[in-house]
């Protein structure tokens, strides 16, 4: 213990935004409790900030900018990151694990890159790594994931785990606003960023795909490896032909254990816009919540739900991994290392059987049903249903007509290759857009 004769934990904790804040209050305000439940009690010992000339309502001589002195010191014993991006955090949580500080991280960024190398160093240095903050905020699934299934097979992780994107989506559902309208909105709640753009391109998703496949699947996976779509163009009248189908739309991560047709298990992670049937439990997730949904082999399906994201929602999970950490100081033990005997490799999404569907506008004639159909028969993508609807101008005359397709499984090679043949017929004008239908197996 670095301060034997009081008994506590030293904290550093590097960041001091609405997480790192809340940490810090929470740490301070429940410090009785705290301490009862770790078996000693915790002291901040420092607080890592890029600037200390500004009232940051602690005291100022906690505020360093000098993170690399701070992680080093002899009375720190466990280390808080929340103060992201990649660099400088990994730098500095490297260096506090190779001094064999255990570490509570909540930046998803840099575990989706770099959970291995600092898995490897946490193991080496015998200390412990968690970071249950990086996913889905105050919702538990990592620890879920790495202990209370540990001895059962998960087959399939899928969710909401953008609060931004599902908000926007889900003003997009109930008031019919477009993107634009629905993103300004989300922007003035404070949901969205000034730059949204790692949220509604699916960034922010993808780095959390890739650690919840990476510990479901124990295979080691990065954002580099999760396949990945936004929901910019995902419109009005995508929505009005979801309800008509019983469904509505949402941003999902999915990672699943497949198998190919000559049996090698495979790990699918990706993100991307997908219509959801409206009985399946994720549809009824709305604005800026988050839920996860893991399939297990013995476990059956188990649902996550609550806030993902915001200052003192984040602050719970990291206060759950401190505590954690800590009493493995007090008591002598260690958390969970890296699960990664599986080795199994990635998935090309051209593999991935799903459902679509397809929005295009086409031309007001006879045959154009057929010609359309035809595409889709030639690469053996079957059709499950189709709606066709006249379209009309500005002065109310016919100007030719829309179609939506909705197929059987098919795989994304074979959907993009009639797509793409597609948009070659002089008969098809444009292709609105391509969706996944997920929830469903017809």
């Amino acid at each position: 213990m670095s301060d034997a004769k009081s008994n506590e934990i030293g904290v550093a904790v590097l960041g001091l935004g609405n997480v790192g804040s809340q940490v810090v209050r929470i740490i301070e305000e429940s410090a009785s409790d705290l301490a009862a439940r770790i078996g000693a009690p915790l002291k901040v010992r420092g607080i890592g900030v890029r600037r200390v000339d500004t009232d940051r309502g602690v005291p100022a001589d906690l505020l360093t900018d000098n993170i690399e002195e701070l992680v080093s010191r002899d009375d720190v014993d466990i280390v808080v990151e929340v103060m992201g991006p990649v660099e400088p955090a990994r730098k500095a949580i490297l260096a506090a694990l190779e001094q064999g500080k255990s570490v509570v991280t909540a930046n998803k960024a840099l575990m989706a890159v770099s959970a291995g190398e600092l898995a490897a160093a946490a193991e080496s240095a015998h200390v412990d790594l968690y970071f249950e903050a990086a996913v889905a905020g105050a919702i538990p699934v990592i620890r879920p994931l790495t202990q209370s299934l540990a001895g059962d097979t998960v087959v399939r992780v899928a969710g909401i785990v953008n609060g931004t994107t599902n908000y926007i989506l889900s003003e997009m559902d109930s008031t019919g606003a477009d993107y634009a309208s629905a993103l300004a909105d989300a922007g003035a709640l404070g949901y969205a960023e000034a730059d949204p753009t790692a949220d509604v391109e699916g960034f922010d998703a993808a780095a959390k795909a890739a650690i919840l496949a990476s510990i479901a699947f124990h295979t080691r996976v990065t954002s580099d490896d999760v396949y990945r779509e936004g929901m910019t163009k995902v419109s009005a009248a995508d929505f009005a032909s979801a309800r008509a189908l019983g469904c509505t739309i949402k941003l999902l991560a999915i990672c699943e254990r497949i198998t190919d047709n000559e049996g090698q298990e495979r790990v699918s992670a990706r993100v991307y816009p997908a219509l959801v049937p409206l009985e399946h439990p994720l549809a009824s997730v709305n604005g800026a919540f988050n839920a996860v949904v893991v399939e297990a082999e013995a476990a059956g399906r188990l649902m996550f739900y609550g806030q993902g994201a915001g200052g003192a929602p984040t602050a719970s999970a990291v206060l759950g991994d401190l505590v954690m950490a800590a009493r493995n100081r007090v008591q002598g033990g260690r958390g969970p290392r890296e699960s990664k005997y599986a080795k199994l490799p990635i998935a090309p999404i051209g593999l991935i059987p799903t459902r679509y569907y397809v929005n295009m506008n086409v031309a007001d004639r006879p045959g154009v049903l057929s010609a359309v159909a035809a595409e889709f028969s030639k690469r053996e993508v079957s059709i499950a249903e189709v709606r066709q609807e006249g379209m009309v101008d500005e002065g109310g005359q016919r100007c030719g007509a829309r179609i939506v397709v909705v197929t059987h499984q098919a795989t994304d090679a074979a959907l993009s290759e009639t797509v793409a043949a597609l948009a070659d017929l002089d008969v098809v004008q444009d292709i609105n857009s391509v969706l996944r239908l997920e929830g469903t197996t017809e």
